[in-house]
């Protein structure tokens, strides 16, 4: 099994679901937590590790701690979702002023990067099947935002997209290639810096990138950034299995490999995973992509399912099948966007929708505090 890891960037608010800024005093009083640029969320990562229980209380626990303290400000709560789904977009609420690197991000960006998500790392220290293993994230990705959308409101209403964060997101610099090598991710990074097309090393803004200690020459990891934010880290769980088990299995074959398989060139490749982003940022799970093998056109839901039995076989030699599950409910019931919005459709306001997430979130943290993680902390 390989180790992994969590970014995850969460919103704090009212229980009525008006987003906060709260991170300065989160970060000077808890350990753990640093500030995104805007106030509103706050960052929690989680070390590395290769058994799933142990990953299950990583994700819980700063957020028990996060609550408690939330307690302490006064009437605040964590805000499921990836965007200010109730208003303030259309203000920046700087966490570190004096910050240049912020500065910059809010005058080039504005609201467009105030946004919550989970990034997924998976250790890799192999440097050449890294970049193998980032060539079939990258274009394996648009599933990953299918699984995981839970930003369809943006100011109080539905905008048409199950992910509006990363139908929005300023995707930066605007033109990424499949990297055919480590030495050909250096070169171009390089060349990016010269052209100030890249701020500094961080400032990489697609949808998979190696990171590691010192980028880009020292690597260690894929890092997917792809994703919305999952509050349930069962679901969670469930997605890194896939996308683990997928990597195993490049690992274990290298001919696994976009520009080896694929009857595509390059940049035609680039094209397709573009759109079939922007396709899963609108309709998720019912969203008609293309396969990145051949073009063939394929419904999310039905390719998803497909990758499901391609890795079961792995997951169950390695021993984690059994946390690929919570992806058949999120196949069968749809994932956070859709539940959302099936309820908005009924006549249910987006406030009222937001509010009972928030008390569904709190109400599934306290069951799973009481039932799993207090005998694996005994």
């Amino acid at each position: 099994m390989l180790s992994k890891g969590f970014e995850v960037e969460i919103y704090t608010s009212t229980p009525e679901g008006d987003a906060v800024g709260l991170s300065d005093k989160i970060v000077a009083a808890l350990d753990g937590f640093v500030r995104e640029p805007d106030s509103r969320n706050v960052e929690y990562t989680t070390p590395p590790c290769h058994r799933y229980e142990r990953l299950l209380c990583d994700l819980l626990q700063p957020r028990f701690k996060l609550r408690n303290y939330l307690r302490q400000l006064g009437d605040y709560t964590l805000l499921p979702g990836s965007t200010l789904a109730l208003g303030g977009s259309d203000r920046f609420m700087r966490s570190d002023p004096g910050n240049p690197y912020h500065t910059y991000i809010e005058q080039t960006y504005g609201t467009k990067v105030v946004t919550a998500s989970i990034h997924i790392n998976i250790g890799i220290s192999d440097l050449e099947t890294l970049m193998r293993a980032c060539r079939l994230v990258r274009v394996e990705a648009p599933l990953i935002l299918a699984l995981t959308a839970s930003s369809p409101f943006l100011n109080g209403a539905a905008t048409g997209y199950h992910s509006t964060r990363w139908s929005l997101f300023p995707k930066t610099p605007a033109h990424v290639p499949l990297f055919e090598s480590h030495a050909h991710f250096i070169r171009w990074t390089e060349q990016q810096l010269a052209a100030g097309t890249m701020q500094n090393v961080r400032h990489l803004w697609s949808s998979v990138r190696p990171n590691g200690d010192r980028r880009p020459y020292n690597l260690n990891r894929v890092e997917l950034r792809i994703c919305d934010l999952v509050v349930d880290p069962l679901s969670l769980l469930g997605i890194t299995a896939l996308l683990e088990a997928r990597l195993l299995q490049a690992i274990a074959n290298p001919g696994l490999d976009p520009l080896q398989m694929s009857q595509l060139s390059n940049d035609d490749l680039i094209a397709l995973t573009d759109a079939n982003e922007l396709a899963a940022g609108k309709l998720s799970l019912e969203a008609e992509l293309r396969h990145w093998q051949d073009g063939r056109p394929i419904i999310a839901r039905d390719w998803i399912e497909q990758l499901y039995q391609e890795v079961w076989d792995t997951a169950k030699k390695q021993g984690f099948s059994c946390f690929l599950s919570p992806l058949k409910k999120i196949l069968r019931d749809g994932n956070e966007a859709q539940r959302w919005l099936k309820l908005h459709e009924q006549g249910l306001p987006v406030r009222q929708v937001m509010q009972q997430a928030i008390r569904d979130t709190a109400a599934m943290e306290l069951a799973l505090e009481d039932e799993l993680c207090s005998s694996l902390v005994a």
